[in-house]
């Protein structure tokens, strides 16, 4: 799949955009969720087992389908976003962004110099190895996206001046980490939560952004749409595996 400015034009626009994450490490099960027809996949490298081994079976994996592969990379730091990047990742997602300072940080690191501080290698994947290295640098700040997580209530206060960074596509809410942050574990219908949720889509709506969200249980799929997120994803392959499973037990069990 050939990396464009598509996908990100559409995520800007806020359109509806819809994922799930991939946090076995499995190319197998990347290419299956592609090939069900999701736009974006996350191929989960902060939380998930894989490594960068895995990681690039898992681009070809979802290469062959219409779903564009976003990497979450284990750390804010710079060269796990060449490393994600080279291989042909559309996109990074960084976890744990909290200041302006460290989303701007993330968006030089998606970047080239001059405008950014991303390594340069003419011979990579993601620039057809070298054949469309011309292009790819020219272009490759307006095609790949950025993602910044907010999973801290110091994020969610500086959500405004993370939006306004320039480079900054997507503000990420990660209900798990935030909601336990705040020390409402899982009360994802909590009042403090929802006002949150309520902050970071207005900042990303007021800079032209789209605010995202993970969500693991469907009735909260509408819930977030109507608050203004559009770039949302529904539970895991992982999460996927062991509910098949546990009902397949259940019905030999006779439960």
């Amino acid at each position: 799949m050939k990396i464009t400015g598509d996908f990100r034009a559409r995520v800007l626009a806020r359109e509806w955009v819809v994922g799930t994450f991939i946090n076995l490490g499995s190319p197998i099960t990347a290419e299956m969720a592609g090939d069900c027809g999701y736009d974006w996949l996350l191929l989960d490298h902060e939380h998930g087992p894989g490594g960068e081994d895995t990681l690039l079976h898992q681009l070809q994996a979802v290469g062959g389908t219409h779903a564009v592969p976003i990497v979450r990379i284990a750390a804010n730091e710079t060269p796990r976003f060449k490393r994600a990047l080279d291989m042909g990742a559309h996109g990074v997602m960084a976890p744990w962004v909290s200041t302006a300072a460290e989303a701007r940080a993330a968006v030089s690191a998606m970047r080239y110099p001059p405008l950014g501080v991303r390594g340069i290698a003419k011979i990579q994947r993601s620039a057809g190895f070298g054949g469309g290295f011309e292009e790819y640098y020219l272009n490759a700040h307006n095609w790949l996206l950025t993602v910044t997580q907010i999973e801290t209530p110091e994020a969610v206060a500086n959500c405004e001046e993370i939006a306004a960074v320039d480079g900054v596509d997507v503000l990420f809410v990660g209900p798990t980490d935030l909601s336990y942050n705040m020390g409402i574990r899982d009360q994802l219908d909590h009042p403090r939560f929802i006002a949150a949720l309520e902050k970071v889509s207005a900042a990303a709506k007021k800079h032209g952004k789209a605010a995202g969200i993970l969500v693991h249980n469907p009735s909260l799929v509408a819930k977030c749409r109507d608050l203004g997120y559009t770039f949302v994803a529904l539970g895991s392959d992982g999460g996927s595996v062991r509910a098949g499973l546990l009902a397949s037990l259940a019905t030999l069990r006779g439960k």
